[in-house]
This record gives structure tokens, C-alpha cells and sequence, in this order.
């Protein structure tokens, strides 16, 4: 909504090279601020001259200032079409300074479109269903429809900071004259009102940020709520068109209010991916709803687990993976601490399964890597957790050497049909087969360096390692574009020293039945990944988090990859004796009760394929020291 009005406030109407539109900006602003100032200290100088006391004079400032507040939003607000629209606005002070959309009983969608203490506030009253039907019937009205739009903005902000800029004068004067009943004091506060609020208008004006649109955040059960700005990718490169965004805007909510149904949750070209990361279902059978919902709003291509779909990995939980299938998309699934080699038999027999065990899958034109998590401890009585920890960056390392054995004897991406679905007999027979290394003679068409050695990909031949603990994503930095990881319950994006991106999710099953044992319910959470096709390098992410047990609140908030400073992991215990050069393959800590013998998944079930690690990309998550409280 400000970038409308920053077309015309303080701007020239035709545009002007960044460097002198930054030099008048900057001009203006201190032209602005030192006028303020000036008019302030004068204010100041009268009021001590009329009341002698400091006391008094403290009190009509706050006094002024409480009535102008009340003014601009009680008084402030006005009611006004935008395209087939009906809004109500209003501009408050605020501690941020945003732009906020609310659409009851949806939710809303917040911008940080400016600085400055003041914050706009849009709420959708009603749609003129006469003019959008016109819209929808007759698309070539679209075209005259930008103009009315920016200029029903423009007008209702002018509008709306006029009605505040009286109402708060009025407000600051009437509350004064109220308290002291003096008519030069009432003056000069309702003066010192109308300077304060024409001065954070200005400011606001001078400071919008209009790329600000293509990062929203949402609030309440807006399912639909990312197609109502559009593509991020689209946006990154189109920063100066946000007047065509606005229209999508208002065309958008329209459709939401009418067919909300209908309205897909993203709108990306056919050079992207969507893959949906959950981890943590623990049993969590509403998460599959969630699940199911998001694949068909966001249009998901495939879904990445990174481990802990059940609590104790019995043959009787095996019936909470029957929904997978249904869900018609791959299924990219790693082992967790809590899953048994039974559940990754049953997992395994699902049509639609990708089981990570130690070798290089290709999904959907990405390069997956991962491996089963080596502990196996459903019992949470029983723990060692420096051996625990050891054994988990024991088994990070050795499928590290996996993934430098599979970069060196790659130059290009693996020759797979993008979209390729996985065969029924997953992770039976590895694509990572070892390479030449660094000293061996390279293989034809491999890089080399200057003295003919062999060296790894300028970027990973493995697009995403997946692993359920984060503590060894520092073993796979370098390795792999992205760290899929999960385990803490809790999300977590880190950038690691050699480029690396850790994602750690949260629990999408809030937790399952550990739920019931906090005050605050876990909330269910899950992110969206938007990948390039052909590099497949993360253009941007949304995360969406719903309220946890006996709670309705959602919110949908979108990330762009911008280049950050690389956060390096807190270190992990260093294995002893020799490092190894494959995953394991079954766990190595096994914590099991005693009243099912029956069932013991530290033993391979005679004719399954051995487990072998799997790529770890994670959201959030740092890697774990030793002795740091577990989860599950």
C-alpha cells in the first residue's frame, strides 16, 4: 500500500537514475528531520515560558500525546474502495514500521514496507461482487485495473493521513485543554501534534522499502495465502513492477473471499520444484491431514522426511504409513532415532517410498543422499548420550566419504530422467560407487587440477544429504547444497562455514503424545522448498507452522536465499579408533524393553538390504554437542 504513495510523495514524476533519487531522498529526509527539530525545541522554549513547572509541562506532553494516539486510531480511520475492494484504513503509531492487510476472519498479511513509529493498517470489509464479476467474465478489464487500483490507494492513504493528522490535532488539543484549561498550553500541544505526526508521515514516505513485498508474513488459516503476492522468483527480478503486484494483490483477495478453494497456494513457472520437508510425525495422525492439504495447495512435487515417523518402531505401529501412498508423490524417508529396521522394511514396501540407506537416489531431477540414524532408542529411561552422540557423527562421517567418493566420480549431475520414480527394491543397489581420488589417476571427462589431479565439483554432485540428527551436519558441509535434518523439535536454518545450508524442521506431528506433557503444545510445522529445476539451487522457502494441540493458529512465512555469514557448528565429540568408509549398517545402540523380546531391530530382518546412510538437509537445527538434552 506505502508503494503507491511513495510514487508521488517526495518523487518526481518521472523516474530518475538510483544514485540522484538516493541523494534527493537523503536531502529531503535531513531537510525534514532538521526542520522538525527546530519547531520542537521552539514548541518547548513557549511551553516552559507558560508552564513554570517541569512537572506540568512533562505531563501535557504525555497527555498530547496519549489524546493525538487515540485520535488517528479511533478517529483515523476511513472507508475506501480499492478496485472491487471495500477497506477501512487507518495509520497508528507503532513500534515497527509495516503495513497491515487483515481479512476476516482469514488472518492477515504483514509487510515491512517503511521506518518510522507508524503503521498502516488495511482490513477487507466486504468485495463489490458486481465489479468482480465483471473482472473474472471479462480478463481485458485487468488492463485499466492497475491504474484504478494505484490510484485508489494513493487517494485513500492521503485521505486516511489527513483524517489522522486532524483527528490527532483535535484529539492532543481536547485532552490538554481538559487537563490544564489553559487555551495558549491546548495550542501549543495541539502545534506539537500536528508537527509530531506530519513528521512521521514524512519520514514514513521518504524510508519505503518496496521489495519488501515479495517477503510476507501470514497469520491465521490463510491456506492460500502465498499466491496472494505470487512468485518470489518473479518478484526478485521485477522490483520496480510492484504496481502490477498490487493489482495481483487485490484480484487475489478478491478470489480468496469468493472461491478460496480453488486458489493454488503457489504460482511458480515450470522451472521449479516444490519439495515439502517434514520430519518428527511421531504417530501424529492429524499431521497426515496437514500433509495432504499442503501438497495439493502448494502443487508439491516430493516430500522429504528426515526420520522419526513412529515412537517405538513395533510391527503394530507399521499401520500409521498407510496414508503415504495416497498422498501420490514421492516419499523421501530417512531412519530416526525412534524407527526400527521393521519400520524401514514396511516403509521399503510402499509404492511410492524412497528409503535413503547409504545410496544416491535421484528424485525428481534432485540428487538425494542419506542413511538411517545409527541409535535406535525408543526408551528415553535408558540413554547414554556421549555414546549415543559419538555414534552419530561416526556414521555422519562415513557418509561424508560417500558423498566425496560419488562428487569425484561425477563432473556432471547423475544421468537421470528428471522425475524418475523410484523401483519397488529401493536403496538395493548404490549409485555411489568409489571414484578416483585425490593422487589416483582422474577418470575421462573428469576435472583436474593444474598438476593433473583429480578435485571435487566447483558445486556438489549431491543436491541434498538428509539425516535425522543435525550433530553431523558439520561432517557434511561441502558436501551437499542443502543439509535436510530434524531430531530437536525445533526449526533452525544455518549457513555453514563452506556453503552449505542446514535446514532443520520442527516436529510436523507436534511432538505426537509428548504433546500432553508441556504446558505449551509443540506447534506442527513443515517447510516448502522451491528449487530450480535446472541447477537445482533453493530460489526461496516458506515455512508454515500451525498452532499445536487444541490450538486453530497458522502462519505462512516466505524466505528468499540472499547470501549470509556462515555460522560455524558447535564442535562434537571426535570418534575414536578408525573413522568408517560406509555408513553402518544397522543401529549400533539398541534400547528396547523388556516386555517385547519378540521384536529387536538392532537385528536385520533376514532378507532385508543392509541400512546405509542418508543425505542430511536440514531447515533448523544446530549440531548437537555432547550431553545436550535429547528430544526423543
Amino acid at each position: 500500500m506505502w508503494a503507491a504513495w511513495g510514487t508521488t510523495v517526495g518523487m518526481p514524476d518521472q523516474p530518475q537514475p538510483p544514485e540522484s533519487d538516493l541523494a534527493a531522498r537523503t536531502d529531503a529526509l535531513r531537510r525534514t528531520v532538521t526542520t522538525a527539530v527546530r519547531a520542537v525545541a521552539q514548541l518547548l522554549v513557549l511551553l516552559g515560558a507558560y508552564l513554570r513547572k517541569p512537572a506540568m509541562v512533562a505531563g501535557v506532553v504525555l497527555l498530547a500525546g496519549a489524546g493525538a494516539w487515540f485520535g488517528m486510531a479511533v478517529l483515523g480511520t476511513t472507508s475506501r474502495p480499492i478496485g472491487p475492494v471495500e477497506t477501512s484504513m487507518r495509520l497508528v503509531p507503532s513500534l515497527h514500521g509495516e503495513s497491515v492487510l487483515s481479512l476476516p476472519p482469514l488472518g492477515t498479511l504483514t509487510i515491512n514496507s517503511h521506518d518510522g513509529p507508524l503503521q498502516l493498517d488495511v482490513t477487507v470489509d466486504r468485495i463489490n461482487q458486481d465489479a468482480a464479476k465483471q473482472i473474472f467474465e471479462d480478463p481485458t478489464l485487468l488492463a485499466g485495473l492497475e491504474g484504478e487500483v494505484i490510484n485508489d490507494v494513493r487517494r485513500g492513504v492521503y485521505a486516511t493521513a489527513g483524517r489522522g493528522l486532524v483527528a490527532g490535532t483535535f484529539c492532543a488539543m481536547l485532552v490538554t485543554l481538559i487537563a490544564v484549561r489553559r487555551p495558549r498550553p491546548t495550542l501549543v500541544a495541539g502545534g506539537a501534534a500536528a508537527v509530531a505526526i506530519a513528521g512521521i508521515y514524512s519520514f514514513a514516505g521518504l524510508t519505503l522499502h518496496p521489495r519488501a513485498i515479495s517477503e510476507p508474513r501470514y497469520t491465521g488459516l490463510l491456506t492460500g495465502a502465498p499466491s496472494l503476492i505470487g512468485d518470489a522468483e518473479d518478484l526478485a527480478h521485477n522490483f520496480d513492477a510492484y504496481s502490477k503486484e498490487l493489482v495481483r494483490l487485490v484480484t487475489n483477495v478478491t478470489k480468496l473471499y469468493d472461491v478460496t478453494a480453488t486458489l493454488p497456494a503457489y504460482q511458480p513457472d515450470s522451472g521449479v520444484t516444490r519439495v515439502l520437508h517434514v520430519s518428527d510425525l511421531h504417530l501424529g495422525e492429524h499431521a497426515w491431514d496437514v500433509i495432504a492439504s499442503v501438497v495439493k495447495q502448494y502443487r508439491v512435487d516430493v516430500i522429504v522426511d528426515s526420520g522419526d515417523i513412529t515412537d517405538h518402531g513395533t510391527v503394530a505401529e507399521n499401520v500409521f504409513l498407510n496414508r503415504i501412498p495416497s498422498l501420490k508423490v514421492p516419499y523421501v524417508w530417512v531412519r530416526g532415532n525412534h524407527d526400527s529396521t521393521v519400520t524401514e522394511d514396511a516403509m521399503k514396501a510402499l509404492p511410492n517410498a524412497v528409503v535413503l540407506d547409504g545410496s544416491v537416489r535421484t528424485v525428481k531431477g534432485i540428487t538425494f543422499l542419506g542413511a538411517g540414524d545409527p541409535r535406535f532408542t525408543p526408551d528415553r529411561s535408558n540413554r547414554n548420550i556421549p555414546a549415543e552422540t559419538e555414534a552419530v557423527v561416526r556414521q555422519a562421517i562415513g557418509l561424508g566419504r560417500v558423498a566425496d567418493k560419488y562428487d569425484v566420480s561425477h563432473k556432471g549431475k547423475p544421468s537421470a530422467e528428471a522425475g524418475a520414480t523410484p523401483e519397488p527394491t529401493l536403496g538395493a543397489t548404490p549409485e555411489a560407487t568409489p571414484g578416483a581420488t585425490p593422487g589416483e589417476t582422474p577418470s575421462p571427462g573428469q576435472t583436474v587440477g593444474p598438476n593433473g589431479e583429480p578435485i571435487l565439483n566447483p558445486r556438489p554432485a549431491v543436491d541434498a544429504i538428509v539425516f535425522h540428527d543435525s550433530a553431523g551436519a558439520s561432517s557434511f558441509d561441502g558436501k551437499a547444497s542443502l543439509i535436510l535434518t530434524g531430531h530437536a523439535h525445533k526449526r533452525l536454518n544455518l549457513t555453514l562455514p563452506k556453503g552449505s545450508l542446514m535446514m532443520q524442521e520442527g516436529t510436523t506431528g507436534g511432538a505426537g503424545l509428548r504433546a500432553l506433557e508441556k504446558s505449551t503444545p509443540a506447534p506442527i510445522e513443515m517447510s516448502v522448498l522451491y528449487l530450480d529445476k535446472s541447477t537445482q539451487e533453493l530460489e526461496a522457502w516458506d515455512e508454515i507452522t500451525l498452532g499445536g494441540l487444541g490450538l486453530t493458529s497458522a502462519q505462512i512465512e516466505r524466505h528468499q536465499v540472499r547470501p549470509e555469514k556462515a555460522t560455524t557448528p558447535s564442535p562434537v565429540p571426535t570418534p575414536t579408533g578408525p573413522y568408517p568408509d560406509s555408513p553402518l549398517p544397522t543401529p549400533t545402540i539398541t534400547r528396547w524393553p523388556t516386555d517385547e523380546p519378540t521384536e529387536t531391530p538392532g537385528e536385520t530382518p533376514a532378507g532385508s538390504p543392509p541400512a546405509s546412510p542418508s543425505d542430511t538437509s536440514s531447515p533448523a537445527g544446530a549440531p548437537a554437542r555432547q550431553g545436550r538434552p535429547n528430544p526423543g
